[in-house]
């Protein structure tokens, strides 16, 4: 009696490592007992990036900071696009610290399966690790850069009293929360199918270039008139627009498409969890 119970006790396994799970099957518990590799991910991604130079952390500052300059000298001194009479510092700097934040988490999650297939094929560990890390390293460096325009901001509302901010600012929790969910589910579709057309690689780097400009980011939506319900379907476009509404107190509101935004990210999520955990099955041998 003694032998079988000792026996049944082996049999009691901690972890049990199968490919045998629905497709939509998310296993929380697992992800959370892989926390402390998830924030090993995370700091690894923060303090690689920069190591090696000279103004390490400082280029999360700087890099907003000359692009705003950019843009401010090209579309707004050259082009002479509007900005809905905000300052075109403030206007520019707070689009580019969503932008930059998007971009660069869509860019790198798209990347999971082929950035880290050595990896995988070694050892296990919940995949959605990987691109979770992705996500929340992303929305530490935007945070950082957030810092910034919030400086910029504060100036512009108590000594200049150029802008004009509103309750919607309750709104803007929100809307990173979708922007961050959006980012992963896009990446999650692109790095499963990235598995196999490895052209993707190269079209969603142009395809984000691409999208900028029928995102407003450079420009107010106030003046788009003849394709504005185009750039409405854009599930980025009521993001922005509430952004720049909540903070300046000018843009174009619209909670209907706010909502549709919100509709569109969870039917995104849905399907990039699908297809990454069906895809996670059998990429090892395709990668």
């Amino acid at each position: 009696m003694t032998g079988n119970k000792a026996g049944n006790d082996a049999d009691k396994w901690n972890i049990h490592i199968t490919s045998s799970h629905r497709y939509l099957d998310i296993n929380v518990k697992e992800l959370w007992n892989y926390r402390d590799l998830l924030m090993l991910f995370v700091k690894k991604d923060i303090i690689t990036v920069y190591k090696q130079t000279i103004l390490g952390p400082l280029w999360f500052v700087i890099q907003p900071m000359l692009t705003t300059l950019m843009f401010v000298f090209v579309f707004g001194n050259i082009a002479k696009i509007g900005t809905d009479g905000v300052p075109q510092v403030l206007f520019y700097l707070g689009s580019i610290t969503l932008w930059n934040y998007f971009s660069e988490t869509l860019n790198i999650t798209s990347r999971t399966f082929t950035d880290n297939a050595s990896v995988f094929g070694k050892v296990y560990f919940p995949r959605l690790i990987l691109p979770l890390s992705k996500v929340i390293s992303g929305m530490m460096k935007f945070f950082i850069q957030f810092g910034l325009f919030l400086a910029v901001w504060l100036y512009y509302l108590f000594t200049r009293k150029a802008i004009a901010p509103n309750e919607y600012l309750l709104f803007i929790p929100l809307l990173l929360a979708v922007m961050a969910t959006m980012s992963l589910g896009f990446g999650l579709l692109i790095t499963s199918m990235t598995t196999k057309y490895r052209d993707l690689a190269f079209l969603v780097v142009f395809g984000v270039q691409l999208l900028m400009y029928a995102t407003p980011v450079i420009y107010p939506l106030s003046s788009v008139h003849k394709y504005r319900t185009w750039l409405w379907l854009n599930p980025l476009t009521s993001l922005f627009e509430t952004f720049k509404y909540a903070f300046f107190g000018s843009g174009v509101f619209s909670l209907q498409w706010l909502f549709y935004s919100i509709g569109f990210t969870i039917v995104l999520l849905v399907a990039g969890v699908l297809i990454f955990n069906k895809t996670e099955r059998r990429f090892i041998d395709t990668v």
